[in-house]
């Protein structure tokens, strides 16, 4: 991979991650109830996923799911039916309580965050799709192919994590304090719920 064509490519996928989506609305989620540091399990099982997308575009597969309205259509209702219950389960949680009660609650497990952040990339169809596109503009056929690939992942990878956790959970800890109290975690929590709940109908209505 040239200069050229590697400097395509980090300019490509600060766009792509700096774009909003269901990602982004994780990470800004765990960095409200978990803190700005344990954010970075769930951006990192995002980033296991997107691995998984590019594995599945090289590997073939991702063309036979672009191909396949049926197939399509399945993982993309499974996708946005796993981010309505992630939108209603944060709608119809409870506060935790007030800061006396805050300080002597238990942190999620890092496993958890991780397991979520990695289902919300994976079950993205479009995704497939997009690395359909993308991948081919970056790889070169007449060269061995796994070094162009550990590059394009270790750039989509190194690009991604410092976006969602440098800036999109960063972003999140001004509004931290308001998690502080029932009002202020039940106020925060409608909103990431909504949103979630949002970009899956998006997922479901947007062609």
């Amino acid at each position: 991979m040239t200069w050229t064509i590697w400097l395509s490519l980090l300019l490509a996928c600060v766009v792509i991650s700096f774009t909003p989506g269901a990602g982004a609305i994780n990470t800004m989620s765990n960095a409200l109830t978990q803190g700005w540091r344990r954010s970075l399990w769930g951006v990192l099982g995002q980033q296991a996923a997107l691995v998984v997308h590019v594995v599945i575009v090289a590997a073939g597969v991702g063309l036979l799911v672009s191909r396949s309205p049926l197939l399509f259509e399945i993982i993309r209702y499974a996708g946005a039916a796993y981010l309505i219950y992630l939108g209603i389960r944060l709608i119809l949680a409870r506060p935790e309580g007030d800061a006396s009660e805050l300080a002597s609650r238990s942190r999620e497990h890092a496993w958890s965050l991780f397991r979520r952040g990695f289902w919300v990339n994976l079950l993205n169809p479009k995704a497939i799709v997009f690395f359909l596109a993308f991948v081919p503009q970056f790889i070169r056929l007449d060269r061995d192919p796994l070094p162009q690939y550990l590059i394009l992942i270790g750039t989509v990878m190194v690009v991604d994590v410092l976006v969602m956790w440098f800036f999109f959970a960063a972003a999140a800890k001004p509004f931290r304090r308001y998690t502080r109290h029932a009002r202020g975690q039940r106020v925060l929590n409608t909103v990431f719920g909504v949103l979630f709940v949002a970009v899956a109908g998006l997922l479901m209505f947007v062609h």
